[in-house]
């Protein structure tokens, strides 16, 4: 298991404005846990009566053998258990990460726990920040028992009565939530079990209370941990970020005022998505499973629903089949750490194997390529490729280092050889050429952060100490609007769109001698840049080999293709290829004499390559300008 170990960073003597400098000369700024506190449940090891289940009391009841799974439908466990959400403590990525963020800034870690080990954290182990008081049932991640106790932070009537107590303990001690994001979940001290299941026909097994909850089919719930921003960094008048005083939470508390890490709920908030009617696709491509029904929710489409069971008793007449059992896959864009988790852990550890690792990858790849749209035209003398975006956030979306998708395009003769090629990239290096459009945020410091931390200014992967968005291109979501989109501090950076805009145009000059063209539309999950970063920036232990070892060892995160088309270029052929060959040449020649004089119909005299009404001499010129 590669967590939990000690933090080696040497801290010398304070300075002025509190920081500390560790090898290399790197000034680590001096911030504590208070710094990173935010309103949920906080933890206390001594008094919250938490005590996380493990989730080898759900297998019992939720996990189902292949051959008994009815009408080929897997119920929770084995779907979760394949999921990002259950390995997010498991993830490599996320380790080597919280290392040079512990480096950059000391504590830091605690609030990357409280998202990937939040067992850990309400449990008073997220301290050492260095992950080295977890216990094994904290690498349960983002459990059964930590989402299925999760209680709403907005009381309505709807919600469970017992919310009340919950809520005015928290407003009480001041730690009601106000707004989702960077970890402000609540859980359920008396360990109640919650979710949207709201009949009589529940029969409840557990030992403790079921309550129905319309929170779990809410994207605020999502929001909690998907909305996430840096809260050592405050919003300037400026329009730039820069650090608060340090020791204490900050000043505003709102998630809008902290340098933005990922804005995904936020973007949703802000779509059409989240409006009442939501999205209606009339190609059911998020929904073909539900009826076709309009999509509101993340967990419309990270949690697509089908017919099946929830529990192994289904064939009981109380227990049965439901027509709407939400798929617990939490598909994302991952598209490779799962197989590096299995390779660093034991599968009993894990519940990894073959099978349930294939289906997760085939699960993204076909969301993937739901998630947008290509659409290829020829103006003149250049072939646009339109990318649209399909999903309810921007595109892509999420945690920014590393994520990227890019245009591909690659121009053929009439032989099928490549004349040009755009966009390429190198297999066996994980090198992409940058001679195209490539969506991603790119994040870095200001020169007045750089010198508190003596690290260079400009684009930088020290996601802790980054205080600017130095550009930002991603294809936002339909109902976009740049008012609303910088009210979130998620809006266009070096980029444009208008209001209402969710697609994108991208020209390619056609060669001369191409017939066809193929345009494909890859993402990529962690680029050889990042992961060299968290092997490299790397002082403290070996999170950053190891993550960089699985990177090579499993494909180096290889591109997956969101979409692909072709085009041929016929009609816009080389001025003076009269037989349409590619080529100008004698041949041309020998036509254009044989057409010599008036010409009627355009379209049946090629060889009137001016367009004057005349095969002559203007022609034969123009061919020769363009021989070969």
């Amino acid at each position: 298991m590669h967590i939990g170990r000690t933090c080696l960073l040497v801290m010398l003597s304070l300075t002025s404005i509190a920081i500390a400098r560790p090898r290399g000369g790197q000034e680590q700024v001096q911030t504590t846990e208070h710094d990173y506190y935010h309103p949920g449940s906080q933890p206390d090891p001594v008094g919250y009566d938490f005590i996380a289940v493990s989730r080898f009391n759900c297998i019992n009841c939720h996990q189902f053998e292949d051959d008994a799974n009815p009408d080929e439908v897997v119920p929770p466990y084995n779907n979760w258990v394949a999921s990002m959400m259950a390995q997010s403590s498991r993830d490599p990525i996320f380790h080597a990460a919280m290392t040079i963020a512990n480096q950059d800034a000391k504590d830091s870690g605690t609030l990357c726990i409280r998202c990937h080990m939040p067992a850990g954290f309400i449990n008073g182990r997220a301290m050492p920040a260095d992950g080295s008081a977890l216990i094994e049932d904290d690498f349960d991640g983002v459990s059964c028992d930590i989402c299925h106790r999760m209680v709403d932070p907005i009381f309505s009537i709807q919600n469970p009565s017992e919310d009340i107590d919950i809520l005015a303990d928290l407003a009480d001690a001041g730690d009601l939530p106000w707004q989702p994001g960077n970890a402000s979940f609540i859980i359920d001290p008396a360990r109640s079990r919650r979710s949207p299941l709201d009949d009589d026909s529940i029969v409840n097994m557990h030992s403790v209370p079921m309550l129905a909850s319309p929170h779990h089919e809410e994207s605020a719930m999502c929001g909690a941990c998907h909305d996430l921003s840096n809260p050592i960094l405050s919003l300037q008048e400026d329009g730039t970020f820069m650090p608060n005083a340090m020791d204490a939470a900050h000043p505003s508390g709102d998630i809008h005022q902290m340098m933005p890490e990922q804005r995904t709920y936020s973007e949703w908030l802000n779509s059409s998505f989240a409006q009442d009617e939501g999205v209606v696709f009339e190609d059911g491509r998020f929904t073909d499973n539900n009826g076709g029904d309009a999509v509101n929710s993340c967990q419309d489409c990270h949690m697509p629903a089908n017919p099946g069971a929830i529990c192994v008793f289904w064939e009981m007449d109380d227990v049965g089949l439901r027509d709407h059992v939400p798929e617990h896959s939490f598909i994302g864009s991952n598209s490779w750490v799962l197989r590096a988790v299995r390779n660093l852990y034991d599968d009993f550890e894990t519940g990894l194997n073959d099978q349930n690792i294939a289906l997760n990858h085939t699960r993204t790849q076909l969301l993937m390529q739901k998630a947008s749209d290509m659409n290829l035209s020829i103006d003149d003398s250049f072939i646009n490729v339109r990318i649209t975006n399909m999903t309810g956030h921007s595109l892509p979306t999420g945690y920014p280092e590393g994520r990227r998708i890019w245009l591909n395009i690659k121009f053929l003769d009439g032989n099928g050889d490549i004349v040009e090629e755009r966009g390429a990239y190198n297999w066996d290096t994980a090198e992409l050429s940058e001679d195209t459009k490539i969506y991603q945020t790119k994040v870095g410091m200001t020169p007045e952060m750089a010198k508190l931390t003596n690290l260079p200014a400009g684009e930088s992967f020290h996601l802790v100490l980054n205080n600017e968005v130095v550009s930002d291109n991603r294809i936002p979501p339909m109902g976009f609007t740049n008012a609303n989109f910088e009210a979130i501090q998620s809006a266009p950076v070096g980029y444009s769109y208008e209001d209402g805009q969710h697609w994108d145009d991208t020209k390619f000059s056609i060669p001369s001698s191409s017939v066809q063209a193929i345009a494909t539309l890859y993402h990529q999950t962690t680029s050889k840049e990042y992961i060299e970063f968290l092997r490299d920036a790397n002082v403290t232990d070996d999170t950053g080999q190891i993550a960089y070892d699985q990177w090579l060892l499993e494909g180096k995160s290889a591109p997956i293709v969101m979409d692909s088309m072709m085009i041929d270029i016929e009609s816009n052929p080389i001025p003076g290829d009269v037989n349409g060959d590619g080529v100008v040449n004698v041949s041309d020649l020998l036509i254009m004499i044989s057409e010599w004089g008036a010409c009627g119909n355009p379209d049946d005299c090629p060889a009137d390559v001016t367009g004057d009404g005349y095969v002559n001499v203007s022609d034969i010129l123009t061919a020769i300008g363009n021989w070969g």
